[in-house]
């Protein structure tokens, strides 16, 4: 977290920094012990653009997402985002995006690793844009080895993203993301972090930050 929160201090100088903040809250709704469901809501609001501080909504996603586990540690997925992005800035278009993934998870001494592969399929009325990414992903418990009701937990993370569409320069993008979470209940989770993104870092940087919080229960 003071990786994060010094990186943000030092990126506010430069003039392609976008800052936002994302809340959002996630419902986990188990169908049986090996398919999930899961749907969540998430507002993001600019908080630093163009050199100036500001508070204005920028966009609203709807998502829904069905997990399968196939294995102790291997489970695929199946998603789909709707991204309200045309009622808060006319110039822009809502996005319909479809979603496929497989995840792989070690545990070893209260920590657990996770690889994650994603596909996706952005759609605007003006293009379609296929993202391929990768994610490793580290939690643990920070008391023990098991996360108990009341203690807190860690969850740090890196993902590398590729975006191509037709007549376009392939764009690379690069995220890092920190979580503190707490376990307030046995269905309930309260996280607050921060993420770091470089976008389309062979052509022209940009430097984003975010400042999330979720609430995220389980049924």
């Amino acid at each position: 977290m003071l990786f994060f929160l010094c990186t943000s201090s030092v990126l506010e100088a430069q003039a392609n920094l976008t800052g936002y903040w994302q809340p959002d809250v996630a419902i986990n709704y188990k169908v049986t012990p090996n398919y999930v469901h899961n749907f969540s809501l998430a507002k993001r609001s600019y908080i630093l653009k163009d050199d100036q501080t500001q508070f204005t909504v920028r966009q609203l996603d709807v998502v829904h997402f069905s997990n399968l586990k196939i294995g102790n540690d291997k489970s695929v997925g199946l998603g789909v985002l709707y991204r309200f992005r045309d009622i808060f800035e006319r110039t822009k278009e809502n996005e319909l995006r479809f979603i496929q993934q497989y995840n792989v998870t070690k545990s070893t001494r209260g920590a657990r690793l996770g690889n994650r592969f994603r596909s996706e399929q952005r759609i605007t009325k003006s293009s379609t844009i296929h993202r391929f990414r990768y994610r490793f992903a580290l939690d643990f418990p920070l008391q023990g080895e098991e996360l108990d009701v009341g203690e807190s937990y860690i969850i740090v993370s890196t993902e590398a993203l590729l975006s191509v569409a037709k007549a376009t320069v392939p764009e690379y993008d690069q995220r890092f993301t920190a979580h503190l979470g707490w376990l307030l209940d046995q269905n309930t989770k309260l996280q607050i972090g921060t993420e770091y993104r470089t976008e389309n870092y062979t052509q022209g940087t940009e430097h984003v930050l975010f400042l999330l919080t979720s609430i995220v229960l389980s049924l």
